[in-house]
This record gives C-alpha cells, structure tokens and sequence, in this order.
C-alpha cells in the first residue's frame, strides 16, 4: 500500500483561485520531491496531508488514514517543516524544540534527551542556549527541522527547506535533508520550486503545476537519454548547423552546441563527416538527457505552467525530448 494516496484532490479558495485541480497520484516511501513553481499549489497539498486545511473534494490518506477525519492521528506520525519563520525570537531552541516533543507526548526527561539529539543531528548543539531570535537565516532552518524531527516522526514534510538561504547554506541544508533520509530510514517529502535541489536529493519526483499533476516517476526517467545529439564545436557553429542541414539533419542551435535529432546510427557518421570536412575543433559530442525544465515548458495548456520554475542551469534545449503523460506510478 503507498504510503500516501490521492484521487482527485481539488481546493479552492472563494470562486476564484483553485489551490488543487483535480490531483490524483500515489507516494511511495523515499526521498520525494515534490516540486513546481510559487503558487503550483505545494504548501496547500502539505496541510492538506497534515489535516490542517480540508480539501473540497476528492480524497487523501496518509498511512491509510483519512485526511479529512484522522488528522490528528497523522500528525502524530509527521514531522512539519514550514516555509516560513514561526518561531519565537526570545525562546532558546534548547526550549522551543523540547516544548514541542512535549506537546508530541514525549515524557520530559525523554524530551530533553531527543532535544540533545536531533540539534546535534542538525549542527546546533553548541548553539542551542542562544534565543532564536539571534540566530541567522540558516540556523533558524536548522531549528525549524530540528523541531520536525524531535518526535521521531515516520514522515517529514519539508516545506521549501532552502527558503531565503545562500548557496553554501543550500548545499548545507540539502546534505543534511539527504542524511536525515537515508540515515534514519524516514520518508521524507521536500517541497522546492528549485529543480536543482530536487534533483541533488530526491529518488522519485511528483511535478505539480496549476494544482494539477504533471508527472510522477522515479528521477532517472525524467533525466534519461533523449533522441537528441549535442554536438559542441569551439567555432563556427551556424555553419555545422548549416551544413547538417544541407544533409537532411533536423538541427537546432544552443550556445555553442548543435542539437540534432538522431535518425539512426548514421547520424554520428554524417556529424563526424561535416566536422571534419569543415576543420573545425570539436569539443563534445553526446546524447543529451531530459532536463526537469522541459517537463514544465513542456507542459500542456491551461497548467499553469507560464509561470516560471527556477533551474540549475541557463536556456532549454531547442529540440525537446519529449514528456510523456504522466499518471500515478505503479
């Protein structure tokens, strides 16, 4: 049984704005990225997993619980981390992470205890006598996991767990997301409109756009080889296009690199044959791979997927691989 369930999850707030359209997928246990961009409808799927907002229509269980009615009962099992700051400036997070195992069940001796451990476990521990308030971006971050962590939850839900930190503070963060995964043999659910930090942790991807499912698989299918070549030459590149043309090659231009449709085998022999014949320098020559950005400039029609997705790297390709209609995973 998936871990969680969802059929035709729909949310919409007033007459106007529709949150979740229509969501149907399943979530296995791993390290899930669930990812689209600000407004695709992610934080609305987490409280509705946590039982904190009511969808309405459509179903959701999470460990064969309803959402609807057993909300409580699956917070027990779940660790929250919010996007945003929530926490107390003049509390230290000795205290703050220890009052909410408390209010998790645990004894008080058994909550000072995890307390030491899970800010240990997020790099905190010579830090944790300090109000929060003091704290840095990146420290608050770490207090907002610690706390999610404190009751040995078999779910975390981690709500944008990069928000408004610098690069080493990213890499940092992702590292410990990743450790927090594999180490403790939790499932973990990171919620991102960055496709470079789903791709750096996660196993499996579920891409939402416009509150509706675009794509749910494991990551190597969305990152597998295309029928695309990326040929790179130091020099003179509309002319290779050109002449690949000339030789019946659908071609296309990115950067330095032509990108050409493979139509067989001897399509590698008709590219060495031009590169050579033309004396230029060649640099790379390679199958290009799905990148995650296509899936969303890919995506179809009335998706919302106008509104862009933060990525790695600069442009798309300018011959897509192709993204297949998803459905929930097998």
């Amino acid at each position: 049984m998936p871990l969680i369930e969802i059929r035709a999850l729909t949310k919409r707030y007033g007459t106007s704005v529709t949150a979740l359209d229509s969501l149907t997928v399943d979530i296995e246990p791993g390290i899930v990225g669930l990812v689209g961009s600000n407004g695709a409808g992610k934080s609305t799927l987490l409280k509705i997993l946590l039982g904190l907002i009511e969808p309405t229509s459509g179903s959701a269980t999470v460990f064969d619980l309803d959402v609807r009615t057993r909300g409580t009962d699956i917070r027990q099992f779940v660790g929250y981390m919010p996007e945003h700051d929530c926490l107390p400036p003049d509390t230290t997070a000795t205290d703050w992470v220890a009052h909410l195992a408390l209010m998790s069940g645990l004894p008080w001796i058994a909550a000072r205890e995890r307390t030491a451990e899970v800010l240990r476990h997020v790099g905190l521990y010579e830090e944790r006598y300090r109000a929060i308030g003091g704290y840095s971006t990146g420290m608050k971050q770490r207090v907002k996991l610690a706390q999610a962590l404190v009751h040995d939850p078999r779910l975390l839900l981690l709500d944008e767990p990069t928000n408004g930190l610098d690069p080493a503070g990213r890499d940092e963060m992702l590292e410990l997301v990743h450790r927090t995964g594999t180490e403790f043999g939790m499932a973990v659910i990171v919620a991102s409109h960055l496709l470079n930090e789903i791709e750096r942790v996660c196993t499996y991807l579920v891409a939402i756009e416009g509150g509706q499912l675009l794509r749910s698989a494991p990551l190597g299918d969305f990152t597998e080889d295309t029928g695309t070549l990326a040929v790179e030459v130091d020099e003179d590149t509309p002319r290779l296009a050109e002449r690949l043309a000339r030789q019946g090659l659908s071609v296309a231009l990115d950067g330095r690199a032509v990108l050409v449709a493979l139509a067989g085998e001897a399509t590698y022999d008709i590219v060495r044959d031009a590169v050579a014949d033309l004396g230029l320098p060649l640099l790379r020559i390679e199958r290009r791979r799905h990148r995650l950005e296509d899936l969303f400039r890919d995506a179809p029609a009335g998706s919302g997927a106008a509104v862009p997705i933060a990525v790695a790297g600069p442009g798309a390709a300018a011959i897509p691989g192709g993204n297949p209609a998803a459905g929930p995973p097998a």
